[in-house]
This record gives structure tokens, sequence and C-alpha cells, in this order.
């Protein structure tokens, strides 16, 4: 089951539609949060300290605390101006402010905060830790760092991506009892890709499973084009063609990829990823021009990444061109390529990672993969969702060329392009996961890395789901 995520408008909306529920929605945030509270305790009988803020996000934590107190625990609550009372506590609760706030903590909320961040035990934060944008995961001045927080009615997009990460710890969601099933916003899971999980037929050949060609690797990136075809290789694709714009005879490492120029990988097709190591020149702009202008009825799934980002970013044209397109697109940019492609700056995508994949999505009607912390994808229909696999060994020069060519294989296999876009992107991540749970990682994972940890990864999730 997803776990759904939901925008303070849309949280704002649900609360009022609910506002006569008996018990109230505040009455049932509390409840949840005192027995989360108690599996935090371990059955300790240490106090609580609770600090409660003047909203609503303080309303669930008086209600919390008065619950605790009916437990038989010990609780003080501080409220802003408060002297905090010294001593040993068991939890601390941050209660500030939920997804409300707006502005900056300063002042003697920043000093609370500060307090609350120098605690050596486990802190719960209610909603979202306090100085944390619930829709952006920017930091609003100070900011708690909890080691748990409990998200109340559905996920919140801040506590998976930008900054929440490093300030939420574990999540934990409750739905209070509330019905969800409208919102188009998601944490990534395997239900976005699983019915593209299938074994494959036994009476099957090379080209059963599609011609991806991986269009690049100018003078000095030869290496970007090949990563992305390896990967392309190794998650699966029948046949991978390699168009080089600087000739190379052979890969050492994987002759089975056949390398041509980039109009003859293109002639062999039925799936295009391009842009790794295309770079900035005449020539890479005129092959992207003839990638985005097949002849009639040559029209297939495109992927583009990297330079070809960049390209249409100066080149309008061409931009016009890709939401012109009636074959799936997708688009994996890093913020800065986002960026560019929006006429914005890098600080502006960060602020709002949902709202620019979202709006990538719309201007290009392409599944769009706003990579970083949290990676976004947007749909054309208006779905979203954040992934929550990988860490920071995806840090590394060639990881998004790697994630180019699997989208590219799943693709060529003929997994929907909404498909392929979410289980490359979460089988990514999941191979760095994997690595650093061997100690391999997060420092120091090289992305060709990633490519035979993603292959096992495919295989097992299909072998579990057939």
């Amino acid at each position: 089951m997803q776990t759904p995520l939901l925008r303070s408008s849309e949280l704002r909306s649900l609360e009022t539609r609910y506002a006569g529920v008996v018990p109230p929605l505040m009455e049932r945030a509390g409840r949840a949060a005192a027995a989360f509270a108690r599996k935090l305790l371990q059955g300790s009988r240490a106090p609580v300290l609770v600090f409660a803020g003047p909203g609503n996000n303080g309303g669930d934590a008086q209600v919390m605390a008065r619950i605790l107190r009916r437990q038989g625990i010990q609780v003080v609550v501080a409220d802003p101006g408060d002297e905090v009372p010294q001593g040993y506590y068991g939890l601390v609760v941050d209660g500030l402010f939920g997804i409300g706030l707006t502005r900056p903590i300063a002042g003697e909320y920043a000093v609370m905060i500060a307090r609350i961040n120098a605690f050596p035990g486990p802190v719960l934060a209610l909603d979202v830790p306090s100085g944390l944008d619930g829709d952006t995961g920017r930091l609003l001045g100070a900011a708690v760092r909890a080691t748990h927080t409990i998200s109340f009615i559905g996920g919140k997009p801040g506590l998976y991506t930008l900054d929440g990460p490093d300030h939420c710890g574990e999540v934990r969601v409750v739905d209070l009892g509330l019905n969800l099933d409208e919102f188009p916003g998601a944490l990534l899971g395997a239900d976005d890709f699983r019915d593209s999980l299938k074994p494959r037929a036994k009476n099957s050949h090379k080209g059963s499973y599609g011609s991806l060609a991986v269009i690049g690797g100018a003078a000095g990136m030869t290496g970007a084009a090949l990563l992305a075809a390896r990967a392309g290789l190794k998650l699966g694709a029948g046949r991978v063609f390699v168009g080089l714009l600087q000739p190379l005879a052979v890969d050492p490492l994987q002759p089975e990829l056949m390398l041509r120029t980039p109009d003859d990988a293109l002639a062999q097709a039925t799936v295009v990823v391009i842009g790794p190591g295309l770079g900035a020149t005449d020539a890479a702009v005129e092959i992207l021009r003839r990638t985005l202008s097949p002849k009639p009825g040559a029209d297939c799934p495109l992927l583009l990444d990297a330079d070809a980002l960049n390209l249409l970013a100066v080149h309008p044209v061409l931009a016009a061109r890709v939401a012109r397109r009636e074959a799936p697109t997708v688009i994996t940019p890093h913020p800065a390529e986002a960026a560019r492609l929006l006429a914005t700056t890098t600080e502006a995508v960060l602020a709002d990672r949902v709202g620019a994949a979202l709006q990538l999505a719309q201007r290009f009607k392409a599944h769009v993969a706003l990579k970083g912390c949290g990676t976004v994808i947007a749909h054309p229909d208006g779905r979203w969702r954040i992934n929550t696999s990988g860490n920071p060994g995806l840090a590394s020069a060639g990881s998004g060329d790697v994630l180019s060519g699997m989208t590219g294989a799943l693709l060529a296999q003929g997994w929907p392009a909404a498909a392929a876009l979410s289980g490359a992107v979460h089988l990514h991540g999941a191979a760095a996961d994997a690595l650093t749970a061997t100690g391999a990682g997060p420092i120091g994972i090289a992305a060709s890395e990633l490519i035979p940890v993603a292959r096992t990864l495919l295989n097992r999730l299909i072998a579990k789901n057939g």
C-alpha cells in the first residue's frame, strides 16, 4: 500500500472537510502521538518533556501530554518563553510548529529548538520537525533534528526531499482514519511498476527485448555514453547501440555493445537515450534535431538527459518539438538542468522540487525525474511520487548516466514510460543502499558499481512478483 503525500493546501482542505468529525482530528492526533511516544519510551517511566507552540501543532502536543499523564507518565510541558526545568527526560517532543510555518524561526523559538537539538536522547517531532517546510523540505531558519517524526493524515513531501531526510529521522505516518484516495502524490513504491515485473517467456530472443540506442559520447566524454549503454545492456535491453560523436572501435569492458555513428544507432533503435556526454557543439545540436524529427512512423520512446536538456534550454524550437511528440518522453534533469529548462535559478527549483517537477512534466508532456535527495517523479497527468531509496553514495560522477541507461532498458523491454522511470529510479537508489549495507558505501561508490547490483535486484523483484 502506498503512502500518500499531501501538500499544505490539500491538508487544509481535508481539515475543513472533517472539521466536525468525532473524535476531533486534534484528539486523534494526540492519541496517535501518545501511543508512539510510549513505544519510544520502551517501558521506561522516565518523564517526557513537551515543547508546545501556539497553533494546532501545540494543540496536538497538549492532547498527547494529557493522555500520557492519564497513563501514569510524568510530563513537563514547556510553552514559549518558559524556563525549562533541568533533569533527565526519556523523550523530548517537538510540538512547536506544524505545516503552517511560513517564515524563518528566530528569537525565543530558535532558543527552544537549540535546546531540543542538544538533547542526547530520542526526539519526536509532531507532523514535521519545527523549522522544516513540510511542502518543500526547505529549512526556515533554525530547525529541529528529530530522531522520529509522526506525520498526521498523510506524509508531507518535505519529510522526504531536500533537507527533510536529515531532520526527520524515522518517519511514521498515521492517517487518523481519513480517506486519502483522491490525491495525486505518494511515496514511490513497487505498486508504481509492479505490473511490469513479469518473467520472460522461454520462447524469446534478443529481438523480444528491444533495441536501445544511446546517443552521446563527444570527445573527452565517451565514458558517459558507455556507462549508460552498459547499464542498458545489463538491465535487459535485447541489443544496445552506442551512437558516439567521438568514434571508438570497441568497448573493451563490454564488447557486446555495438558502437556506431549516431545516425546508424538511431536507425536501429526502438528506444533512444540521448544526452550522456553529448556536448554542446553544432554537431550535437544537429543530432538532437534529427532525433526529435524522425521519419514518419519511426517515432519511439525517448529519454533526454544531461547535455540534451541543456541544448533544449537554449534552443526553444527543439524544446517545442519535445512537447509535440506522440511517443512517450522521459527527462531526467538534476536541479541545475531543471532550472535552465524553466528559465529560473537552481535555488528556485530547490525551493519547490515537487512544483518544479510538475511544471516540467506539463511543459514537455513528459515523465520527469528531478534528481536529488528524494528524487521527485512527475507525470503529465499530474501524478507525482518521491523516491526514498538511495543515499549520498549516488553523489558520484556518472550516476545519472547509469540511471538513464537503466530507464532506457526498461523502456526497450516494453515497460510503460511511467513504470520504466519509476522502476529505474527505485532500483538505482536500492543498488546504492545494497552496496552501503555491505560496507562498500556510501563513500566511494563508483557509478559502474551500481549496474550489476541493480540487475540482481531487478531479477529478484521479478522472481518475487512472478
